[in-house]
């Protein structure tokens, strides 16, 4: 899949807005709230998390999210699941090499969240009190 590329003076990118660009494959599994929070906190973590580890972490995630979520990232190779024979079965999930790396992409979001959550919620209420908002 070849991936069309415009020159900038200063930068490359790459041409997400085309249907078969690479980017939107990895959008499309990264792209996401929890899946942004469920990486970071196995990534917070030292070694594998089980599954009520993270949901007591993750407020506000519902049980079916955090399965559907964490499905999500062990089928794009992001994370392993373990299963111990116990009784209850035991489950562990830990980031593969892969989510550590794509981790650190989402921690930079989350960086830059911090640094401009002010500005982007004055400008929602400064939009919001316009009189011409519909």
């Amino acid at each position: 899949m070849d991936t069309v590329r415009h020159l900038h003076p200063d930068k490359s990118w790459v041409d997400s807005y085309l249907e078969d660009c690479p980017a939107r494959t990895v959008l499309d599994a990264l792209a996401n709230k929890w899946t942004l929070l469920v990486v970071s906190a196995l990534r917070q973590h030292d070694g594998p998390m089980r599954f009520n580890e993270l949901r007591r972490r993750l407020t506000g995630i519902t049980q079916k999210m955090l399965t559907q979520t964490l499905r999500g990232l062990e089928r794009d190779g992001l994370a392993t699941r373990k299963v111990y024979p116990t009784v209850p079965p035991r489950v562990e999930y830990l980031l593969t090499p892969l989510g550590v790396d794509a981790g650190k992409l989402l921690n930079a979001i989350g960086e830059w969240s911090e640094r401009n959550v002010s500005e982007i919620l004055s400008s929602r209420a400064a939009f919001d009190a316009r009189p011409d908002h519909s």
